[in-house]
């Protein structure tokens, strides 16, 4: 589990190996993950913007950019938290992610970054 605070918003991330929709023979890797958005300021937060960083286990990487979460932009207001699952595919069994979303204050309308803490993709028969 990875957690991180910035800007005044707590993003929790847990991470599970999808066997059931992973093929190691066709280096096919699938990870889901949860990300639980909590807002602790006075104000309510709109999440707008993704930005993924992602490295496979050979040094592989690649970038991810886009609108909202899951095909949500939501809107978090103060004390509240949102929630989604995702899933990330490497071609190999293990990597990591980290990356950046882009909220706006709803009170005053400004844009601020909240850091997504590196979190890491491990498939299950490789941990120890």
């Amino acid at each position: 589990m990875a957690n991180a605070i910035s800007n005044g918003v707590g993003i929790t991330v847990e991470v599970m190996y999808d066997a059931t929709q992973s093929n190691p023979l066709l280096h096919d890797f699938v990870f889901a993950y949860c990300i639980t958005i909590e807002n602790f300021n006075p104000f309510a937060v709109q999440l707008l913007t993704r930005h993924w960083f992602i490295t496979d286990s050979r040094g592989v990487k690649r970038e991810v950019e886009g609108a909202g979460v899951v095909g949500k932009q939501p809107i978090i207001q103060p004390g509240d938290r949102f929630q989604y699952i995702s899933a990330c595919k490497l071609d190999t069994e293990q990597g990591k992610m980290w990356g950046e979303y882009t909220m706006k204050n709803k009170n005053n309308h400004q844009l601020f970054a909240i850091s997504i803490p590196t979190f890491y993709l491990e498939a299950k028969f490789k941990q120890n």
